[in-house]
């Protein structure tokens, strides 16, 4: 990663701040992105690792909207001259009700910004690194995009959109040396699982292998790997984080 540019969104906490510190810390200057309300996050992630020595800035974005993308891309671009690296992490939960009881805005809203949010920043993400000679993308999925979850319609349905959409554009860029892939992580030990109660912890192990909650920084290191060039034969590919649940569905 040294000498790379690049952005990751969603990057006030969780596997976003991780991936940001580790590719810092990898030698890559990083634009840390998150909505305006998690400011205070985004800003934390940015002290950490310029503690530890690595470049970064934050930059407000709500990846639902169009001009904020714009923003972003502009926003590495102004700094550092060059897009050679994003990490599209950005996203919403929600879940509990079968499809029938779904209200129309939460599909809606659910898929907007993790389907169509993905997308319009790949979208100017794609159009940098064209003009920069190459870089890589990578998408955070889920095993909940590998696979059907009770009560998860809307989350499952755009993250399946998202390993399609990544397996597409992995195929129409990678003669122009840009390679585009997806991490799919099973239970992950950020706001939900640190909230959970043992017993819904214990539920939750159940169908992965290693019977442990991971840690973002156990996500970050397969992002990061991807993003880089000793990945450079790779593209296409949703790179499954989740103990083996997906292996033993």
């Amino acid at each position: 990663m040294e000498g790379k540019a690049g952005l990751v969104t969603g990057a006030a906490s969780g596997i976003g701040r991780a991936t940001a510190v580790r590719a810092a810390a990898e030698g890559a200057s990083v634009l840390v992105s998150d909505l305006e309300s998690a400011r205070a996050g985004g800003e934390e992630t940015v002290a950490i690792i310029r503690a530890a020595g690595g470049t970064a800035e934050f930059q407000v974005c709500d990846v639902a909207q169009p001009a904020d993308h714009d923003a972003l891309v502009a926003g590495v671009l102004d700094r550092w001259g060059s897009l050679g690296f994003a990490h599209n992490n950005a996203g919403v939960g929600g879940g509990g009700k079968r499809l029938a009881d779904i209200a129309d805005e939460e599909f809606d809203r659910v898929i907007a910004i993790n389907l169509r949010g993905v997308f319009l920043g790949m979208k100017r993400q794609i159009t940098a690194m064209l003009a920069g000679g190459g870089g890589s993308i990578v998408n955070t999925a889920s095993n909940a995009g590998l696979r059907g979850v009770r009560r998860l319609s809307p989350y499952t349905a755009a993250k399946h959109g998202l390993v399609g959409l990544t397996k597409n554009a992995a195929v129409e860029y990678a003669e122009d040396l840009i390679r585009v892939n997806a991490v799919a992580p099973g239970t992950i030990m950020t706001g939900f699982a640190r909230g959970a109660t043992p017993e819904r912890l214990a539920e939750i192990m159940k169908p992965q292998a290693l019977q442990r909650i991971g840690e973002p920084e156990e996500v970050a290191a397969a992002v990061v790997w991807l993003l880089s060039d000793d990945a450079s034969f790779v593209t296409g590919v949703t790179l499954p984080v989740d103990a083996g649940s997906v292996a033993g569905w």
